[in-house]
């Protein structure tokens, strides 16, 4: 074969295959392939397109993660010499091991979809040691918080006592600074100490206890992950949190138990200086994240097994987080309905879908780990400690 052929071949693979682990994601591959077949049957002689259609070039997704050019038969021995010595530098491209595609005219298979099983199993052989967990509303409800989507009971749509020229406006930077007051009514309901961790927060609790969780990112302001005793540093409440607070007009920095009285008594918390709004640490829309939030971009390539408890996936950037991890990474969604890539009949391999009530979930992957009782007396032992904190207020 012309050596000038291969070199194209391999600045074609450069240019144009970049973006094929991420189609392979959704099982468009193939498609790819085929559109990228065209694209060269435009771009090169048609002895080229020959040489592939007559099975001498096989694009393979091989499992060992790469994607190559691969010669099947040559017409003499020098020629298949001066392939192998030439394919020895060709440029790989990394894909999930879990991929195992082969194109060509023996056609391809795929590998079954995983199941809960699986994945215990993979946690319980200690495949799976750096776990993060993305969290939602939705594992605050059997806490009894409110979500904030649902039609009848979420927060969102009993806003309309506030008088809000719209639900979300309660949390708009713009309209907090022109009107306080319905955010802080609102936050004596969501205030840190009026509710207790559930079942699926001492599950997350226990997964640190054991070395298994790498972070947990959490889109609630309710901080029940901390009471739950999960550390602050395996935390990343990406929309902020009540444990601190801040002054709009000075920045002077305070504690957010500081204002505690303030907010149960529904008044507008003032700065000990300047006597500015002092507003909690939540993040509203128009403010910008956490600087802990761009941890993702390191834990979510280290991750080797990502769940999702009770998250809409609706809200951006934090939705596309799901998204970060490896191809090849099992990723678990405990949720009543399918969101996200959940959703989408294209959806991974090793995706697993739990559609139930969330803690019902929850205790069928504690039961299949093997977690049950001694997930149990942590919740008890916490419990009891929780209550006698509260006697002692």
């Amino acid at each position: 074969m012309n050596p000038s052929v291969l070199d194209f071949l391999r600045a074609a693979f450069k240019t144009h295959f970049c973006t094929l682990w991420r189609d392979w994601c959704t099982h468009k591959v193939y498609n790819r392939v085929h559109e990228s077949c065209i694209w060269f049957k435009k771009a090169t002689q048609p002895s080229l397109m020959d040489y592939m259609h007559s099975n001498q070039v096989k694009i393979a997704l091989c499992k060992g993660s790469h994607l190559r050019i691969t010669g099947i038969r040559h017409n003499s021995v020098n020629e298949a010499h001066q392939w192998k010595n030439r394919n020895q530098h060709a440029r790989h491209f990394s894909v999930s091991s879990s991929a195992l595609i082969s194109f060509g005219k023996a056609g391809g298979s795929r590998e079954k979809h995983v199941s809960l099983q699986d994945v215990a199993e993979l946690v319980k052989n200690k495949q799976c040691t750096r776990i993060v967990v993305m969290a939602g509303a939705g594992i605050s409800t059997p806490s009894g918080i409110p979500d904030f989507r649902s039609p009848e009971s979420g927060l969102y749509h009993n806003l309309q006592k506030y008088d809000l020229p719209y639900p979300e406006a309660i949390f708009e930077i713009d309209y907090f600074l022109h009107n306080p007051k319905p955010f802080f009514t609102l936050a004596k309901e969501l205030y840190p100490g009026n509710y207790k961790p559930n079942y699926a927060h001492y599950f997350i609790r226990l997964l640190q206890d054991k070395g298994l969780l790498l972070r947990m990112y959490t889109q609630n302001i309710d901080a029940l992950e901390r009471v739950a005793g999960i550390d602050p540093s395996k935390l990343v409440e990406a929309h902020g949190t009540f444990a601190t607070a801040t002054c709009t007009v000075c920045y002077r920095k305070y504690k957010g138990e500081d204002f505690y009285t303030d907010i149960m008594n529904e008044k507008i918390p003032q700065c000990f200086v300047c006597t500015g709004i002092v507003k909690p640490d939540i993040i509203f829309f128009g403010e910008q994240l956490p600087q802990r939030f761009f941890m993702y971009m390191t834990d979510f390539p280290l991750a080797d097994l990502l769940i999702v408890i009770g998250s809409s996936l609706e809200v951006e950037p934090f939705a596309s987080l799901v998204g970060a991890v490896r191809s090849s990474v099992p990723r678990v969604l405990f949720n009543r309905d399918p969101v996200g890539p959940f959703a989408f009949q294209t959806h991974r391999r090793n995706d697993v879908a739990e559609l139930d009530d969330i803690i019902v979930g929850v205790e069928k992957f504690a039961d299949l780990l093997g977690w049950k009782e001694e997930l149990k007396n942590l919740i008890d032992k916490e419990t009891e400690k929780l209550d006698l904190e509260k006697s002692k207020k």
